[in-house]
């Protein structure tokens, strides 16, 4: 009788056993045999989920079985989703169900024009550029301005995380809110004392920074010889404007390596050397530091200034025009003998 009783008592431990080890296989087990990213739209259907997760599982079955149980099939978020190596059915479920998604990593650079950055931008987004445009097109409609292209001083130079989901409002109040913050009581208190509107502060910091090459050591120098030459109601000649100008006629596809005589005249409200004052607006997104080098430009004489050979993306400053010519003949004998045209 105790025989039986203990086979029964095994037998009872080795079902248990079995729909146990099938059930941990099933929900905990590992089923994800490699790392990988999945994109899921706002309208995929079932098997579009599951044939986005299939490259990245090992058993299709047991995942749509688990799936379907805990509703997945009609019940998911869109997203990004980042599958790990090692992880259960139940899991890899959860995440998708739940929308923990992984953002994604965007540079804004010093891009001349909105269209471009839209364009970089949307490549790690689920809406596309056109989608982009016209929803930051009403944005800026609604502030007053004519099109995306006047949003461009509310961003600035960084590294940003972003959902693959993010909605162009979305994307644009986050840098909003932190054009905001930007402007302080104390940057607000500069601008005052600058005589300059706000417009005029952000196109003088997008010719300091394309001038300075985003090189900090050197801005508030060239930010105080360029409020020299507007005081003095001089042309402010700057060769990034230049440079500018021919980019928006040519749609940035037709790179400068070196502005030339022939393109001084350039007929473009941006041309600084065509038109006195400071350009109607920014020539390309800017970082904080040019910002702050516009309101705490540095106390100089400085009227010209003038690429260094010598030190690589450095320039020679000066007041005098005999000097200035010294040191202009040295880099046009540098650029000559780099070939460059």
């Amino acid at each position: 009788m105790k025989k039986a009783i203990l086979i029964v008592i095994l037998l009872v431990f080795v079902v248990a056993g079995f729909f146990g080890l099938r059930f941990y296989n099933k929900y905990l087990g590992n089923n994800v045999e490699k790392d990988g990213y999945v994109l899921i739209p706002h309208r995929a259907g079932f098997k579009q989920i599951l044939d986005s997760v299939a490259p990245y599982i090992k058993d299709r079955e047991s995942f749509e079985a688990v799936a379907k149980e805990k509703g997945l099939d009609t019940n998911f978020k869109a997203g990004r989703y980042h599958i790990q190596s090692g992880t259960g059915n139940k899991n890899l479920v959860n995440m998708i169900k739940a929308g923990n998604q992984t953002a994604n990593s965007y540079r804004i650079g010093d891009f001349g024009d909105m269209y471009q950055m839209i364009g970089k931008v949307t490549k790690k987004t689920e809406i596309d550029s056109l989608h982009f445009v016209n929803d930051l097109d009403a944005v800026a409609q609604e502030k007053g301005y004519k099109n995306v292209e006047d949003l461009k001083k509310y961003f600035f130079i960084d590294t940003y995380n972003f959902f693959w989901t993010v909605s162009p409002r979305e994307f644009f109040t986050k840098f909003e809110n932190q054009y905001h913050d930007f402007w302080t009581s104390e940057r607000k208190n500069k601008e005052q004392q600058s005589g300059l509107t706000r417009d005029q502060i952000y196109a003088l910091a997008s010719i300091v920074y394309k001038e300075s090459g985003g090189k900090k050591d050197e801005m508030k120098t060239i930010a105080g010889l360029y409020l020299n030459r507007y005081r003095k109601g001089m042309k402010l000649q700057s060769d990034p404007t230049v440079i500018y100008a021919i980019n928006k006629q040519t749609n940035f596809k037709e790179p400068i390596k070196r502005v030339l005589y022939k393109h001084l005249s350039t007929p473009s409200p941006y041309n600084t050397y065509a038109n006195a004052g400071i350009p109607p607006g920014p020539i390309c997104v800017v970082d904080k530091n040019s910002i702050d080098a516009v309101l705490n430009a540095e106390n100089n004489n400085y009227i010209f200034m003038c690429a260094d050979p010598a030190r690589f993306g450095y320039h020679k400053f000066t007041a005098s025009a005999e000097e200035h010519a010294v040191n202009a003949k040295a880099y046009q004998d540098w650029l000559n003998s780099k070939n460059i045209k």
